[in-house]
């Protein structure tokens, strides 16, 4: 074979070239390629086809001391005009006042980023798209730090922070301005999303916002995950409030708010909320008014709740079908479960004052609703499943809370509550697999309470509970199975009473009770109930008594109730003969 044809070609493919090169000397001519290449910003408009803007390029300095509004809202403008990408917030604190968001834009905040809102409130503006009338739901107020408008696809990403300095919009006294100059209704939300369609908020800290931090209206396909919430500066600091929000989806978050953690207002459907942890001074789940269906909880940890980890108001024209609540700790909780469906109280009341139904000639105050506008309110379908806790009669002050609260005389000897008045309906509720710990400590005065005001209002204003552990009033089709209810301390109170229940079964009940007690259950005009397999814990004076004559079709069918001297007594013309007790 001559030379020439031993010569390699002159030019090689990238495959015949590595492999005639041992991968030693290849590794070695690539890194020394790469190292003498020129270096290529991390962030670029045009780096890999992706549409990336990073604020420092558009003047933002990120010392904490220039506002940098300007340059951000610039990148987001530039980054829309192009059809979408990324805004970089890089590392270092950028001041701001009130920015938009843009549709196809990606907002993302870096770690050791933070954008921090100005203590001034002159750098903050009304969203005047956001209406504050014409929907009762929307008086809240419409200023924010990051809002948006009618837009898609925007995402709000970590793993930085957004800081909201919300302690300078929280006045030092009554009376007196805030140091940021604004307040009421005119702070700022951390995030506030109006008429958007995919809005994303993911794997980021959002701390001490002026008012609530997450407020999304009127909005679908909206996605919370792996959020850490810590909004304890200002009274209102809700975490999550959502009004008129369709396909939501909630999961792998920390709240830990001052007000409501995660409030649904309005017509919120299909909603699933999952594996999350809250802490609040009021409600976690509270829902208010609207068409309110298919909702899914399961899997979260309540604790430090002082407010009723679940509460419903349901006022005239209201209707909730179809809720599933599932898996649920509760530790340290008033309330835990309050859902009232009918009128509405004329106004909060100085604590301990009676409260009144609304009527006709209060309509002018409170709205239609109470002229008879309205359908009556309705609820149906509703479960909770695998809840396990405790109760307190003590609810403190909240862990890193600035602001201060004092407990209603309600929130101390609360329960379970199903409440249907003024020609409401609720029906069809199931309630399995429950076993709470209450604080105990109720009165003889407590347990003979009869007369409970006829409105849905808040928990707490109903006065303190005449039963410890569960009351329904009104309810109809409603299941009690596999329910252990007891107390930390002793207690005068019954563990159930139904008032005016129909339709109701009972079933694996066991329940502490007292010598002293008048009875461990109580029914008031209740009829069709059938109890099975009930247990009483603790020895009380009757297992139960019964009292009115529109009691009917009462049922008592075997368990063990020997530690009650009687099983059975009767009260206000109530006859013993509705009822049967079957060994």
């Amino acid at each position: 074979m001559d030379n020439d044809s031993r010569r390699a070609p002159a030019t090689l493919s990238r495959r015949q070239w590595l492999t005639s090169v041992s991968l030693p000397a290849a590794a070695s001519i690539a890194f020394s390629a790469v190292a003498k290449a020129e270096p290529r910003p991390l962030y670029h408009g045009d780096d890999f086809d992706a549409h990336t803007y990073n604020v420092r390029s558009f003047g933002a300095k990120g010392d904490g001391l220039a506002i940098d509004t300007n340059a951000v809202q610039a990148a987001i403008d530039a980054c829309t005009h192009d059809g979408g990408g990324v805004v970089v917030v890089p590392a270092g604190t950028f001041l701001i006042g009130t920015v938009e968001l843009k549709s196809n834009v990606t907002l993302h905040i870096a770690a050791g980023a933070k954008l921090l809102g100005s203590a001034d409130g002159k750098q903050y503006r009304a969203v005047d798209a956001i209406p504050l009338s014409g929907d009762t739901t929307l008086i809240d107020g419409n200023w924010a730090l990051l809002y948006a408008v009618n837009a898609k696809n925007i995402t709000i990403e970590g793993p930085g922070t957004i800081d909201g300095q919300g302690h300078q919009f929280h006045s030092p006294a009554h009376g007196t301005p805030p140091p940021s100059g604004l307040g009421g209704h005119d702070r700022p939300y951390h995030v506030l999303g109006y008429r958007c369609e995919g809005l994303t908020i993911r794997n980021i800290d959002l701390v001490d916002c002026a008012y609530h931090s997450v407020r999304i209206i009127q909005s679908k396909r909206i996605h919370m995950d792996s959020i850490y919430i810590h909004n304890r500066v200002n009274s209102n600091n809700d975490g999550f409030h959502f009004i008129s929000a369709q396909y939501v989806t909630i999961s792998n978050c920390i709240v830990l708010s001052q007000d409501d953690a995660c409030a649904l207002f309005g017509s919120c459907q299909f909603i699933t909320i999952a594996n999350c942890i809250f802490s609040t001074r009021w409600s976690v789940f509270r829902f208010g008014g609207g068409v309110v269906q298919n909702i899914a909880v399961s899997n979260c940890v309540l604790y430090q709740i002082y407010g009723c980890p679940i509460k419903f108001q349901g006022n005239p024209g209201s209707r909730y079908e179809n809720l599933a609540f599932s898996n649920l700790i509760l530790q340290d909780v008033t309330g835990p479960i309050h859902v009232g469906m009918g009128p509405r109280p004329v106004k909060q009341p100085e604590p301990g004052a009676p409260l009144r139904p609304a009527t006709d000639d209060m309509a002018a105050s409170i709205g239609s609703e109470a002229a008879g506008h309205v359908s009556p309110a309705i609820l149906r379908n509703l479960s909770f499943t695998g809840i396990h806790g405790t109760v307190t009669t003590n609810p403190g002050q909240i862990a890193e809370s600035e602001v201060t609260s004092s407990a209603n005389p309600g929130e101390r000897h609360s329960c379970i509550t199903f409440n249907c008045v003024g020609g409401a309906t609720m029906e069809n509720i199931s309630v399995s697999d429950v076993h709470l710990v209450f604080g105990g400590g109720g009165t003889a005065e407590d347990a003979a309470r009869r007369d409970l005001p006829e409105i849905a209002g808040e928990y707490f204003m109903l006065g303190p509970m005449p039963a410890y552990g569960i009351y329904a009033r009104g309810a109809r089709g409603l299941t009690l199975q596999n329910i252990r209810l007891q107390v930390a301390t002793s207690d005068l109170r019954p563990a159930v009473i139904f008032d005016r229940v129909s339709d109701a079964a009972i079933g694996g009940l066991s329940i502490d009770s007292n010598p002293e007690a008048e009875s461990a259950l109580r029914f008031i005009d209740s009829k069709d109930v059938l109890i099975t397999a009930p247990r009483l814990l603790t020895p009380t004076s009757t297992f139960l008594q019964i009292e009115g004559s529109d009691n009917a079709s009462i049922t008592v069918d075997g368990g063990d109730i020997s530690k009650a001297q009687r099983p059975l007594t009767t009260k206000n013309n109530a006859r013993a003969e509705v009822v049967k007790m079957r060994s």
